[in-house]
């Protein structure tokens, strides 16, 4: 069995191996799901602000080599699509680089907001038992 981080590096996956994927993930949905809301709790490591400029880089890489949206492209396209950006790791890991002062720009704005968020939850729990 492949390692987390062997599964999260995306190569051209044939149509069998999107499906097989797509089967691994809903059943796993529920798990991320949970690990997730924890983590959007804490403030993100270095790390994974550089691989959300790493994610956010390919995006853009694969919109420019795709016509339409990504999603809506057929598994054909999207394997061609997707070898062509392959060969832009140069590219990705450049634009990636240049991506993470505005990546943790947007953490902290994210981190202000779930402050101010909890906050207002709090004073609102206050005020209920007050009354």
């Amino acid at each position: 069995m492949i390692t987390f981080k062997e599964y999260l590096i995306e190569k051209p996956l044939t149509p069998q191996q999107r499906m097989k994927r797509a089967r691994v993930m809903k059943r796993l949905a529920p798990k991320i799901k949970m690990k997730r809301k924890i983590a959007m709790k804490k403030k993100a490591s270095l790390d994974t602000i550089k691989k959300r400029a790493e994610k956010k880089a390919k995006d853009i890489v694969r919109q420019k080599f795709s016509k339409d949206k990504y999603n809506t492209l057929s598994y054909a396209e999207k394997i061609q699509v997707d070898k062509k950006v392959e060969l832009k790791k140069g590219l990705i890991k450049k634009i990636a680089k240049k991506l993470i002062p505005q990546m943790k720009r947007a953490e902290a704005e994210r981190l202000k907001q779930l402050k101010n968020k909890s906050e207002a939850t709090v004073s609102l729990k206050k005020e209920n038992n007050g009354i």
